[in-house]
């Protein structure tokens, strides 16, 4: 049995998993959420986001499993941080102190972040 899956990932259909012009009040660049709003029509992705109501169906199945026999986020840094968040030691996520998801969170980079 593998130890790794690669589960939840939104792509566009060109390859790209974000837009260009990442900051830190555009943390997807110029797409924006474009490639979540799908998401958040789901049953699961209005409760997510405090509301109710939504769409039933495959793609709410789908994000049913999102936390099931999770053990660690990998995320590359441009989801974790706008450019520079590396040298902001206090930086914690665009998500504040509470996450959407609750387990480790692990930062593919080629930056080495401040000693803590």
């Amino acid at each position: 049995m593998s130890l790794v899956r690669v589960q939840h990932v939104a792509i566009s259909l060109d390859g790209f998993g974000t837009g260009e012009g990442l900051s830190l009040e555009a943390p997807f660049g110029h797409a924006g959420e474009r490639l979540h709003e799908w998401m958040f029509e789901t049953q699961w992705g209005r409760k997510m986001i405090g509301q109710s109501g939504g769409t039933s169906g495959v793609d709410d199945a789908f994000l049913r499993l999102f936390e099931q026999n999770i053990g660690a986020e990998i995320m590359g840094s441009g989801k974790y941080g706008y450019p520079g968040w590396h040298t902001d030691p206090q930086w914690k996520g665009h998500w504040g102190p509470n996450p959407v998801f609750h387990t480790p969170v692990f930062v593919l980079t080629r930056h080495t972040p401040p000693a803590y």
